[in-house]
Protein backbone atom coordinates (compact mmCIF):
# COMPACT_ATOMS: atom_id res chain seq x y z
CA UNK A 1 0.00 0.00 0.00
CA UNK A 2 1.10 3.32 -0.92
CA UNK A 3 2.23 5.80 1.66
CA UNK A 4 0.09 8.69 3.46
CA UNK A 5 1.69 11.88 2.57
CA UNK A 6 1.54 14.56 4.75
CA UNK A 7 1.38 18.53 3.68
CA UNK A 8 2.09 21.24 6.07
CA UNK A 9 4.48 24.08 6.77
CA UNK A 10 3.94 23.54 10.28
CA UNK A 11 7.39 21.73 11.22
CA UNK A 12 5.58 20.58 14.94
CA UNK A 13 2.82 19.17 13.13
CA UNK A 14 4.67 17.31 10.63
CA UNK A 15 6.71 15.63 13.22
CA UNK A 16 3.69 14.66 15.61
CA UNK A 17 1.90 13.16 12.67
CA UNK A 18 4.79 11.46 11.52
CA UNK A 19 5.87 9.89 14.70
CA UNK A 20 2.12 8.35 15.26
CA UNK A 21 2.02 6.97 11.63
CA UNK A 22 5.21 5.14 12.37
CA UNK A 23 4.07 3.81 15.69
CA UNK A 24 0.53 2.91 13.90
CA UNK A 25 2.59 1.27 11.10
CA UNK A 26 1.95 3.38 8.28
CA UNK A 27 4.20 4.30 5.76
CA UNK A 28 4.35 8.00 5.81
CA UNK A 29 5.84 10.52 3.58
CA UNK A 30 5.93 14.74 4.90
CA UNK A 31 5.80 17.65 2.46
CA UNK A 32 6.79 20.81 3.97
CA UNK A 33 5.16 22.46 0.43
CA UNK A 34 1.82 21.94 -1.70
CA UNK A 35 4.17 22.41 -4.95
CA UNK A 36 5.99 19.61 -3.91
CA UNK A 37 3.18 17.28 -3.97
CA UNK A 38 2.06 18.21 -7.30
CA UNK A 39 5.75 17.52 -8.43
CA UNK A 40 5.70 13.72 -6.77
CA UNK A 41 2.08 13.31 -7.85
CA UNK A 42 3.62 12.71 -11.51
CA UNK A 43 6.04 9.73 -10.06
CA UNK A 44 4.01 8.65 -7.77
CA UNK A 45 0.63 8.19 -6.15
CA UNK A 46 -0.17 8.14 -2.12
CA UNK A 47 -2.81 6.09 -0.47
CA UNK A 48 -4.03 9.51 1.54
CA UNK A 49 -3.63 13.01 1.47
CA UNK A 50 -3.62 14.79 4.86
CA UNK A 51 -2.56 18.47 4.10
CA UNK A 52 -3.23 22.06 5.79
CA UNK A 53 -5.58 24.50 4.60
CA UNK A 54 -3.59 27.40 4.50
CA UNK A 55 -0.23 27.10 3.00
CA UNK A 56 1.93 29.97 1.92
CA UNK A 57 2.90 28.94 -1.47
CA UNK A 58 -0.45 27.38 -2.23
CA UNK A 59 -4.41 26.66 -0.50
CA UNK A 60 -5.22 22.92 0.75
CA UNK A 61 -8.01 23.60 -1.58
CA UNK A 62 -5.94 24.57 -4.30
CA UNK A 63 -3.84 21.65 -3.46
CA UNK A 64 -7.24 19.40 -3.51
CA UNK A 65 -8.34 20.36 -6.98
CA UNK A 66 -5.01 19.49 -8.30
CA UNK A 67 -5.02 16.18 -6.88
CA UNK A 68 -8.32 15.64 -7.81
CA UNK A 69 -7.72 16.91 -11.25
CA UNK A 70 -4.91 14.07 -11.74
CA UNK A 71 -6.54 11.01 -9.69
CA UNK A 72 -10.18 12.29 -8.63
CA UNK A 73 -9.66 8.06 -6.75
CA UNK A 74 -7.24 9.22 -4.17
CA UNK A 75 -8.93 10.38 -0.61
CA UNK A 76 -7.59 13.94 0.49
CA UNK A 77 -8.44 15.26 4.21
CA UNK A 78 -8.18 18.87 5.23
CA UNK A 79 -6.99 19.84 8.16
CA UNK A 80 -7.31 23.80 9.42
CA UNK A 81 -6.38 26.00 12.65
CA UNK A 82 -9.10 28.01 11.15
CA UNK A 83 -12.15 26.38 10.61
CA UNK A 84 -15.10 28.30 9.42
CA UNK A 85 -18.18 27.66 7.51
CA UNK A 86 -16.54 28.46 4.00
CA UNK A 87 -14.12 26.51 4.21
CA UNK A 88 -15.53 23.39 5.04
CA UNK A 89 -17.74 23.35 2.28
CA UNK A 90 -15.24 24.44 -0.15
CA UNK A 91 -13.15 21.43 1.24
CA UNK A 92 -16.42 19.00 0.96
CA UNK A 93 -17.52 20.33 -2.68
CA UNK A 94 -13.76 19.78 -3.89
CA UNK A 95 -13.89 16.77 -2.83
CA UNK A 96 -12.09 16.20 0.30
CA UNK A 97 -12.55 12.91 2.15
CA UNK A 98 -13.32 14.91 5.46
CA UNK A 99 -12.49 17.71 7.45
CA UNK A 100 -10.44 18.36 10.52
CA UNK A 101 -10.15 21.38 12.95
CA UNK A 102 -6.59 21.59 14.80
CA UNK A 103 -6.07 20.62 17.32
CA UNK A 104 -6.94 17.29 16.65
CA UNK A 105 -6.67 14.03 18.57
CA UNK A 106 -4.30 12.32 16.87
CA UNK A 107 -5.66 8.60 17.97
CA UNK A 108 -9.24 9.66 16.23
CA UNK A 109 -6.82 10.88 13.52
CA UNK A 110 -5.14 7.69 13.44
CA UNK A 111 -8.58 5.68 13.43
CA UNK A 112 -9.47 8.06 10.14
CA UNK A 113 -6.67 6.93 8.02
CA UNK A 114 -6.95 3.39 8.32
CA UNK A 115 -10.82 3.98 7.48
CA UNK A 116 -10.10 5.57 4.34
CA UNK A 117 -7.39 3.30 3.58
CA UNK A 118 -9.34 0.00 3.93
CA UNK A 119 -12.20 1.69 2.12
CA UNK A 120 -9.87 2.79 -0.83
CA UNK A 121 -8.88 -0.83 -0.80
CA UNK A 122 -12.26 -2.23 -1.53
CA UNK A 123 -14.18 1.32 -3.33
CA UNK A 124 -13.37 4.12 -5.40
CA UNK A 125 -14.87 7.49 -4.45
CA UNK A 126 -16.41 9.75 -6.47
CA UNK A 127 -15.20 12.75 -8.44
CA UNK A 128 -15.30 15.84 -6.87
CA UNK A 129 -16.50 19.17 -7.73
CA UNK A 130 -14.38 22.48 -7.70
CA UNK A 131 -15.33 25.94 -6.10
CA UNK A 132 -13.32 28.44 -5.41
CA UNK A 133 -13.64 29.29 -1.27
CA UNK A 134 -15.01 32.95 -0.72
CA UNK A 135 -13.18 35.15 1.10
CA UNK A 136 -16.20 37.37 2.55
CA UNK A 137 -16.73 37.39 6.37
CA UNK A 138 -18.41 33.96 7.83
CA UNK A 139 -21.97 33.69 7.76
CA UNK A 140 -21.45 31.21 10.99
CA UNK A 141 -19.28 31.35 13.41
CA UNK A 142 -17.64 28.67 16.01
CA UNK A 143 -14.51 26.86 16.38
CA UNK A 144 -16.05 24.30 19.06
CA UNK A 145 -16.65 20.40 17.61
CA UNK A 146 -20.54 20.81 17.86
CA UNK A 147 -20.49 23.37 15.76
CA UNK A 148 -17.87 21.96 13.23
CA UNK A 149 -20.17 18.69 13.12
CA UNK A 150 -23.00 21.49 11.95
CA UNK A 151 -20.34 22.71 9.10
CA UNK A 152 -19.34 19.12 7.51
CA UNK A 153 -23.20 18.69 7.69
CA UNK A 154 -23.99 21.60 5.08
CA UNK A 155 -20.62 20.72 3.33
CA UNK A 156 -22.38 17.60 2.57
CA UNK A 157 -25.54 19.05 1.83
CA UNK A 158 -24.39 21.33 0.05
CA UNK A 159 -24.87 19.38 -3.68
CA UNK A 160 -28.33 18.19 -2.32
CA UNK A 161 -31.71 19.34 -3.15
CA UNK A 162 -32.85 16.76 0.03
CA UNK A 163 -35.63 18.09 2.29
CA UNK A 164 -33.60 18.90 5.99
CA UNK A 165 -35.32 19.50 9.37
CA UNK A 166 -33.51 21.85 11.72
CA UNK A 167 -34.00 20.77 15.26
CA UNK A 168 -32.84 22.85 18.24
CA UNK A 169 -34.14 25.38 20.99
CA UNK A 170 -35.16 29.43 20.37
CA UNK A 171 -32.29 31.27 19.28
CA UNK A 172 -29.61 28.56 18.37
CA UNK A 173 -29.68 29.74 15.08
CA UNK A 174 -32.04 27.71 12.85
CA UNK A 175 -32.80 30.00 10.03
CA UNK A 176 -29.14 31.20 10.14
CA UNK A 177 -28.05 27.30 9.31
CA UNK A 178 -31.11 27.15 6.66
CA UNK A 179 -29.91 30.39 5.10
CA UNK A 180 -26.13 28.37 4.90
CA UNK A 181 -27.88 25.92 3.17
CA UNK A 182 -29.49 27.88 0.66
CA UNK A 183 -26.25 29.83 0.12
CA UNK A 184 -23.73 26.96 -0.46
CA UNK A 185 -26.11 25.10 -2.61
CA UNK A 186 -26.91 24.38 -6.26
CA UNK A 187 -30.00 26.83 -5.66
CA UNK A 188 -27.96 29.63 -4.42
CA UNK A 189 -28.73 31.93 -7.16
CA UNK A 190 -32.44 31.60 -6.95
CA UNK A 191 -34.41 33.50 -4.25
CA UNK A 192 -34.45 32.12 -0.09
CA UNK A 193 -37.58 32.83 1.08
CA UNK A 194 -38.44 32.33 4.91
CA UNK A 195 -42.43 32.04 6.78
CA UNK A 196 -42.55 31.45 10.73
CA UNK A 197 -45.72 29.16 10.02
CA UNK A 198 -46.78 30.41 13.77
CA UNK A 199 -46.68 33.60 13.52
CA UNK A 200 -49.58 33.89 11.04
CA UNK A 201 -52.94 33.19 11.80
CA UNK A 202 -54.41 29.87 10.48
CA UNK A 203 -56.94 31.57 8.17
CA UNK A 204 -54.34 33.57 6.58
CA UNK A 205 -51.82 30.64 6.09
CA UNK A 206 -52.87 28.87 3.19
CA UNK A 207 -52.91 31.44 0.77
CA UNK A 208 -49.35 33.17 2.47
CA UNK A 209 -48.25 29.23 1.57
CA UNK A 210 -49.63 28.58 -1.88
CA UNK A 211 -51.10 32.10 -3.02
CA UNK A 212 -54.58 32.69 -4.16
CA UNK A 213 -56.80 33.33 -7.00
CA UNK A 214 -58.42 36.76 -7.48
CA UNK A 215 -62.38 36.38 -6.02
CA UNK A 216 -60.85 33.69 -4.15
CA UNK A 217 -62.66 35.00 -0.67
CA UNK A 218 -63.64 38.38 0.34
CA UNK A 219 -60.92 40.75 0.25
CA UNK A 220 -59.33 38.85 -2.91
CA UNK A 221 -59.23 41.79 -5.01
CA UNK A 222 -55.98 40.68 -7.03
CA UNK A 223 -53.66 37.71 -8.10
CA UNK A 224 -51.70 36.78 -5.27
CA UNK A 225 -48.27 34.11 -5.73
CA UNK A 226 -47.53 32.05 -2.48
CA UNK A 227 -44.21 31.42 -0.99
CA UNK A 228 -43.80 28.54 -2.84
CA UNK A 229 -43.98 30.13 -6.18
CA UNK A 230 -41.94 33.15 -4.99
CA UNK A 231 -39.35 30.56 -3.75
CA UNK A 232 -39.34 29.01 -7.56
CA UNK A 233 -35.99 27.53 -8.17
CA UNK A 234 -34.57 28.67 -4.71
CA UNK A 235 -35.05 27.22 -0.89
CA UNK A 236 -38.06 27.86 1.19
CA UNK A 237 -37.83 28.05 4.80
CA UNK A 238 -40.63 26.86 6.94
CA UNK A 239 -40.32 27.73 10.52
CA UNK A 240 -41.88 26.69 13.82
CA UNK A 241 -43.26 23.76 11.29
CA UNK A 242 -44.66 22.17 14.71
CA UNK A 243 -47.19 24.63 14.99
CA UNK A 244 -48.79 24.41 11.57
CA UNK A 245 -52.66 23.71 11.78
CA UNK A 246 -53.69 19.78 10.92
CA UNK A 247 -55.72 21.16 7.65
CA UNK A 248 -52.26 23.07 6.12
CA UNK A 249 -50.30 19.87 7.19
CA UNK A 250 -52.37 17.66 4.82
CA UNK A 251 -52.03 20.26 2.09
CA UNK A 252 -48.05 20.70 2.15
CA UNK A 253 -47.92 16.61 2.41
CA UNK A 254 -49.65 16.60 -0.51
CA UNK A 255 -46.92 19.21 -2.61
CA UNK A 256 -43.93 17.05 -0.97
CA UNK A 257 -45.42 14.02 -2.02
CA UNK A 258 -46.46 15.33 -5.89
CA UNK A 259 -44.74 18.55 -6.23
CA UNK A 260 -47.62 20.40 -7.36
CA UNK A 261 -50.49 22.19 -5.81
CA UNK A 262 -53.37 24.50 -6.73
CA UNK A 263 -53.92 27.98 -5.54
CA UNK A 264 -56.69 28.81 -2.98
CA UNK A 265 -59.72 29.29 -5.36
CA UNK A 266 -57.70 28.30 -8.60
CA UNK A 267 -58.06 25.12 -10.84
CA UNK A 268 -54.60 25.44 -12.70
CA UNK A 269 -51.84 22.89 -11.32
CA UNK A 270 -48.86 24.42 -10.58
CA UNK A 271 -45.69 23.27 -10.26
CA UNK A 272 -43.49 23.80 -6.88
CA UNK A 273 -39.87 23.84 -7.99
CA UNK A 274 -38.34 24.56 -4.11
CA UNK A 275 -36.05 22.83 -1.80
CA UNK A 276 -38.13 22.86 1.44
CA UNK A 277 -35.60 23.25 4.61
CA UNK A 278 -38.22 23.12 7.79
CA UNK A 279 -37.48 23.73 11.44
CA UNK A 280 -38.94 23.50 15.31
CA UNK A 281 -37.51 23.85 18.56
CA UNK A 282 -40.83 21.16 19.31
CA UNK A 283 -40.23 17.04 20.14
CA UNK A 284 -42.16 16.09 16.91
CA UNK A 285 -42.16 12.73 17.68
CA UNK A 286 -43.85 13.42 20.82
CA UNK A 287 -46.25 15.92 18.75
CA UNK A 288 -47.06 13.01 16.63
CA UNK A 289 -47.72 10.47 19.88
CA UNK A 290 -50.39 13.48 20.69
CA UNK A 291 -51.84 13.99 17.53
CA UNK A 292 -51.25 17.10 16.91
CA UNK A 293 -48.68 16.13 13.81
CA UNK A 294 -49.29 14.01 10.72
CA UNK A 295 -46.50 11.14 11.06
CA UNK A 296 -46.53 10.50 7.32
CA UNK A 297 -45.51 14.60 6.75
CA UNK A 298 -43.32 14.07 9.92
CA UNK A 299 -41.17 11.19 7.64
CA UNK A 300 -41.66 13.30 4.97
CA UNK A 301 -39.49 16.37 6.48
CA UNK A 302 -37.15 13.95 8.79
CA UNK A 303 -34.88 13.11 5.47
CA UNK A 304 -32.05 14.50 6.78
CA UNK A 305 -32.27 16.28 10.19
CA UNK A 306 -29.57 18.99 11.61
CA UNK A 307 -29.50 19.46 15.14
CA UNK A 308 -28.05 22.97 16.57
CA UNK A 309 -26.37 22.79 19.30
CA UNK A 310 -27.30 25.40 22.54
CA UNK A 311 -24.76 28.01 23.38
CA UNK A 312 -24.10 26.31 26.40
CA UNK A 313 -22.78 23.05 24.61
CA UNK A 314 -20.24 25.23 22.69
CA UNK A 315 -19.18 27.72 25.42
CA UNK A 316 -15.71 27.89 23.45
CA UNK A 317 -17.76 29.91 21.13
CA UNK A 318 -18.64 32.51 23.16
CA UNK A 319 -15.28 34.59 22.95
CA UNK A 320 -15.56 34.49 19.31
CA UNK A 321 -19.52 35.45 18.61
CA UNK A 322 -19.86 38.30 21.09
CA UNK A 323 -16.60 40.01 19.79
CA UNK A 324 -18.52 39.84 16.02
CA UNK A 325 -21.84 40.91 17.67
CA UNK A 326 -19.75 43.86 19.67
CA UNK A 327 -17.94 45.18 15.95
CA UNK A 328 -21.71 44.50 14.13
CA UNK A 329 -23.83 46.91 17.23
CA UNK A 330 -20.53 49.18 17.21
CA UNK A 331 -21.13 49.92 13.84
CA UNK A 332 -24.96 50.62 13.20
CA UNK A 333 -24.53 52.66 16.05
CA UNK A 334 -21.73 54.50 14.72
CA UNK A 335 -19.61 54.24 17.97
CA UNK A 336 -16.42 52.61 19.31
CA UNK A 337 -15.99 48.88 19.73
CA UNK A 338 -15.81 47.80 23.13
CA UNK A 339 -14.08 45.07 24.53
CA UNK A 340 -14.66 42.74 26.95
CA UNK A 341 -12.89 42.27 29.87
CA UNK A 342 -11.23 38.35 31.10
CA UNK A 343 -14.02 38.71 34.36
CA UNK A 344 -16.44 39.50 32.29
CA UNK A 345 -15.97 37.54 29.49
CA UNK A 346 -15.87 34.35 32.37
CA UNK A 347 -18.94 35.38 33.46
CA UNK A 348 -20.67 35.19 29.93
CA UNK A 349 -19.15 31.33 29.41
CA UNK A 350 -20.42 30.46 32.92
CA UNK A 351 -24.08 31.88 32.16
CA UNK A 352 -26.37 29.58 30.63
CA UNK A 353 -28.03 31.77 28.02
CA UNK A 354 -31.70 29.90 27.58
CA UNK A 355 -31.70 32.38 24.95
CA UNK A 356 -28.82 31.01 23.29
CA UNK A 357 -26.79 33.13 20.32
CA UNK A 358 -30.37 35.62 19.88
CA UNK A 359 -29.58 36.45 24.08
CA UNK A 360 -25.88 36.56 23.29
CA UNK A 361 -26.41 39.71 20.51
CA UNK A 362 -28.99 41.30 22.61
CA UNK A 363 -26.82 41.20 25.36
CA UNK A 364 -23.67 42.37 23.14
CA UNK A 365 -26.01 44.94 21.40
CA UNK A 366 -27.13 46.00 25.34
CA UNK A 367 -23.85 46.54 26.13
CA UNK A 368 -22.57 48.55 23.57
CA UNK A 369 -25.56 51.20 24.83
CA UNK A 370 -25.22 50.77 28.23
CA UNK A 371 -21.49 49.86 29.28
CA UNK A 372 -20.43 52.99 30.74
CA UNK A 373 -16.73 52.92 29.81
CA UNK A 374 -14.91 51.43 26.39
CA UNK A 375 -13.48 47.79 28.62
CA UNK A 376 -16.86 45.74 29.81
CA UNK A 377 -16.86 44.39 33.40
CA UNK A 378 -18.67 42.04 34.80
CA UNK A 379 -19.95 44.08 37.00
CA UNK A 380 -21.59 46.04 33.59
CA UNK A 381 -23.79 42.81 32.32
CA UNK A 382 -26.81 42.83 32.64
CA UNK A 383 -28.84 41.74 36.06
CA UNK A 384 -29.85 38.49 35.08
CA UNK A 385 -25.89 37.69 35.42
CA UNK A 386 -25.70 38.41 39.06
CA UNK A 387 -29.11 36.90 39.66
CA UNK A 388 -28.72 33.97 38.16
CA UNK A 389 -26.42 31.03 39.70
CA UNK A 390 -23.54 29.92 36.72
CA UNK A 391 -24.19 27.09 34.58
CA UNK A 392 -22.81 23.81 36.00
CA UNK A 393 -20.56 23.38 32.37
CA UNK A 394 -17.99 24.82 33.22
CA UNK A 395 -15.78 25.69 36.50
CA UNK A 396 -17.66 29.69 37.67
CA UNK A 397 -14.73 32.50 38.49
CA UNK A 398 -16.35 34.95 40.52
CA UNK A 399 -18.16 37.55 38.54
CA UNK A 400 -17.02 40.26 41.23
CA UNK A 401 -13.67 42.43 41.08
CA UNK A 402 -11.61 40.96 44.15
CA UNK A 403 -8.73 41.87 42.30
CA UNK A 404 -8.07 45.24 44.08
CA UNK A 405 -4.10 44.16 44.60
CA UNK A 406 -3.42 44.77 41.17
CA UNK A 407 -5.72 46.48 39.73
CA UNK A 408 -5.07 50.03 41.22
CA UNK A 409 -1.75 49.87 39.70
CA UNK A 410 -2.52 49.17 36.47
CA UNK A 411 -4.89 52.03 37.23
CA UNK A 412 -1.97 54.15 37.53
CA UNK A 413 -0.34 52.66 34.68
CA UNK A 414 -3.20 53.76 32.66
CA UNK A 415 -2.95 57.18 33.74
CA UNK A 416 1.20 57.72 33.51
CA UNK A 417 0.40 56.82 29.56
CA UNK A 418 -2.51 58.51 29.03
CA UNK A 419 -0.39 61.76 30.56
CA UNK A 420 2.22 60.77 28.32
CA UNK A 421 0.22 60.66 24.91
CA UNK A 422 1.47 57.01 24.51
CA UNK A 423 -0.10 55.72 21.61
CA UNK A 424 -2.89 53.07 21.01
CA UNK A 425 -2.95 52.75 25.09
CA UNK A 426 -6.11 50.44 25.43
CA UNK A 427 -4.06 47.85 22.62
CA UNK A 428 -0.83 47.74 24.29
CA UNK A 429 -2.72 47.29 28.23
CA UNK A 430 -4.40 44.31 26.63
CA UNK A 431 -1.66 42.28 24.90
CA UNK A 432 0.70 42.59 27.93
CA UNK A 433 -2.42 41.38 29.99
CA UNK A 434 -3.12 38.79 28.10
CA UNK A 435 0.05 38.12 27.82
CA UNK A 436 0.70 37.78 31.59
CA UNK A 437 -2.51 35.45 31.91
CA UNK A 438 -1.40 32.73 28.80
CA UNK A 439 1.55 32.91 29.78
CA UNK A 440 0.97 32.06 33.79
CA UNK A 441 -1.38 29.82 32.47
CA UNK A 442 1.41 27.68 30.37
CA UNK A 443 3.49 27.79 33.14
CA UNK A 444 1.21 26.09 35.63
CA UNK A 445 0.57 23.15 33.23
CA UNK A 446 4.49 22.88 31.99
CA UNK A 447 2.92 23.90 28.58
CA UNK A 448 0.37 21.34 28.47
CA UNK A 449 -1.90 23.54 25.96
CA UNK A 450 -5.23 21.95 26.35
CA UNK A 451 -4.62 21.90 30.09
CA UNK A 452 -4.32 25.49 30.20
CA UNK A 453 -7.36 26.08 28.08
CA UNK A 454 -9.46 24.58 30.65
CA UNK A 455 -7.76 26.10 33.48
CA UNK A 456 -8.41 29.35 31.77
CA UNK A 457 -11.74 28.45 30.88
CA UNK A 458 -11.46 29.60 26.69
CA UNK A 459 -10.97 27.27 23.75
CA UNK A 460 -8.10 25.54 22.82
CA UNK A 461 -8.21 26.91 19.15
CA UNK A 462 -8.45 30.35 21.22
CA UNK A 463 -5.27 29.80 23.37
CA UNK A 464 -3.50 28.37 20.07
CA UNK A 465 -4.04 32.05 18.66
CA UNK A 466 -3.36 33.82 21.44
CA UNK A 467 0.13 31.74 21.47
CA UNK A 468 0.74 33.02 17.41
CA UNK A 469 0.05 36.41 18.01
CA UNK A 470 1.39 37.30 21.32
CA UNK A 471 4.17 35.46 20.23
CA UNK A 472 4.78 33.11 23.37
CA UNK A 473 5.82 30.24 20.83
Amino acid sequence: MQAIWVVDDDRSIRWVLEKALTRAQMPVRLFEKAEDVVTALRFEEPSVVLSDIRMPDMSGVELLAKIKERNPQIPVIIMTAFSDLDSAVSAFQSGAYEYLAKPFDINNVIELLRRVREERQGTQSTDGAELTSTQDSPDMIGQSRAMQEVFRAIGRLSQSHVTVLLTGESGSGKEVVARALHRHSLRAKAPFVAINTAAIPRELLESELFGHERGAFTGANTLQYGRFEQAKGGTLFLDEIGDMPMELQTRLLRVLSDGSFYRVGGRQLIHADVRVIAATNQNLEERVKEGLFREDLYHRLNVIRLRLPPLRERVEDIEALSNHFLTAAAKSLRTERKQLSLEALNCMQAFAFPGNVRQLENVCNWLTVMAPSQIIRANDLPPEFHDRTPAPVMTAMSCEPSMQLWTEGLREEVLQSLKENKPQVMTEMMRRFESVVYKAALEATNGKKIEAAQKLGVGRNTLTRKIQELDLA
